[in-house]
């Protein structure tokens, strides 16, 4: 498994519960430039509708070798789930007031590229500032 990019607001932002790997339906070059490692999961987020999933703000760069056409880097992609898990998700996310939010992007071993979603509640101003101390004494420790 090749990490490609992690979405490290997401870490600090969320509360992250339950993890889910997901695929993504891509085109050709799109898969080249995720290669390459030129994708950004920031600001991104996972949104439902007519019982399929997409993810809205992933920016994959266009791959500089393409000569056919271009594609939006911002547009949406449908992720690849089956119809339980999104309904699954879709209860969760109601019932439990939570957000769908990518964390990881990365290559498998067959060389597809997986994203790795979160069910996350959004964390309060004290938790970050808990989070910041706690970070910080660590780092203490290992000086």
């Amino acid at each position: 498994m090749k990490i490609i990019a992690k979405n490290k607001k997401a870490y600090f932002n969320y509360e992250l519960l339950e993890k889910l790997e997901v695929g993504i339906v891509l085109t050709g070059s799109e898969i080249k430039s995720i290669r390459l490692g030129n994708v950004s999961l920031q600001d991104s987020y996972v949104t439902f509708s007519n019982n399929e999933a997409y993810i809205i703000n992933m920016n994959i760069n266009t791959y500089k070798f393409t000569t056919s056409y271009i594609l939006d880097p911002l547009r949406k992609r449908k992720l690849l789930l089956n119809a339980r898990e999104i309904k699954k998700i879709q209860q969760e996310q109601k019932q439990k007031n939570l957000t769908v939010v990518p964390t990881m992007i990365y290559l498998n071993s067959k060389s597809r590229a997986k994203l790795e979603i979160s069910l996350a509640r959004g964390k309060k101003n004290y938790d970050k500032r808990e989070t910041i101390k706690n970070r910080d004494a660590v780092r203490q420790i290992k000086k």
